[in-house]
């Protein structure tokens, strides 16, 4: 699992990409995909925080924290953008930062109250995806063809897929090395 940094070096334009769409509104917005108790989804809307150092996200006590405690698979979708359906796409394994130093760095840094009881989580990517979904953004009309999405997206090649998403074009491509350049079709993300 890559930190947001070392995906960055490695993808630079790519990470940018990811920046633009999370920060689109100001202070970072996406829905945070995380994995309930019963193996089942549950989506909420966050505030992602993006640095040179890393991805991280300060979550509250609540359900979602507690499915990144107990099992720190995660997936963060950007929130669409008023002019187009471009979207961006992490997914990775979502970790508690335990230096009391950089907690400390980023919630002064960020202005996190301190009387609210948030964790701090760390992001990992094994993942990244950005879509542009044409030019004008236009939705097309029924019966009209539709343009397939520019996709790029970017596999760690250190990161394991295990279970039925391990036998899919996903593990096909990470074995052909990081990068996946710009493509007219969509691809399959785990």
């Amino acid at each position: 699992m890559a930190s947001w940094s070392e995906f960055a070096s490695d993808e630079p334009r790519l990470a940018d990409a990811i920046r633009v769409l999370i920060q689109q509104y100001g202070p970072g917005l996406g829905y945070l995909a995380t994995v309930r108790a019963d193996g089942g989804p549950r989506v909420h809307p966050v505030s992602p925080v993006i640095t040179d150092e890393g991805l991280f996200c300060f979550v509250v006590d609540s359900p979602k924290r507690r499915d990144l405690e107990r099992d720190g698979r995660y997936a963060l979708h950007s929130f669409p953008p008023e002019d187009s359906d471009d979207e961006a796409y992490v997914a990775g394994r979502a970790r508690p930062v335990t230096d009391q130093a950089r907690v400390e760095q980023l919630a002064g840094n960020l202005r996190a109250a301190p009387q609210v009881d948030w964790r701090l989580f760390e992001f990992t990517v094994d993942v990244a995806m950005v879509a542009r979904h044409g030019s004008n953004g236009a939705t097309p009309l029924a019966g009209e063809r539709s343009e397939r999405p520019a996709v790029q997206v970017w596999l760690d090649p250190a990161g394991a897929l295990t279970g039925p998403a391990a036998e899919g074009p996903v593990t096909a491509a990470r074995r052909r090395g990081r990068r996946r350049a710009a493509e007219s079709e969509p691809v399959p993300t785990p």
